[in-house]
């Protein structure tokens, strides 16, 4: 049985003004951080995700859907699914949804542990939101083999 050829993913933190990004490595092990996506106007960002995945050769993505604590989509749902189908529209590739829940919340603590100040976490929170989700799915795939 050959190994399976490392599958390049990105993940999107869809947010009102910001759009998360990150990476995974060549290996499709660990998940890096990318500069933010302005989120606010739909064109420019549908062109900077199409060029995302031309210049990281991106197979996959992984687009964060909000659900509340009990498995309810809202209005955040709606536009994050929306916004998976204009990332395929633009790139061609294969997209999934992905159970966010927590990822904020877990995106603060890391930034707090690691001294980032509440003033400074703003610009930064919505990458490490995006790396955890990643991280966490190529940690499953890992597992599940």
């Amino acid at each position: 049985m050959s190994p399976r050829k490392p599958v390049r993913v990105a993940a999107l933190d869809f947010g009102k003004a910001r759009i998360g990004v990150a990476v995974s490595d060549e290996l499709g092990m660990m998940a890096h951080a990318r500069p933010p996506i302005d989120g606010k106007n739909r064109k420019a960002y549908r062109n900077a995700i199409a060029a995302l995945a031309r210049a990281e050769q991106i197979d996959r993505f992984l687009v964060g859907l909000p659900v509340t604590m009990y498995g309810v989509e809202g209005d955040a749902a709606k536009r994050a699914r929306a916004f998976a189908q204009d990332v395929a529209d633009a790139t061609g590739r294969d997209v999934e949804l992905v159970d966010e829940r927590l990822t904020t919340v877990q995106a603060k603590r890391e930034l707090r542990a690691s001294g980032v100040s509440s003033r400074d976490e703003r610009g930064k929170i919505d990458g490490v939101a995006a790396c955890i989700l990643l991280q966490s799915w190529l940690d499953g795939r890992e597992e599940g083999g």
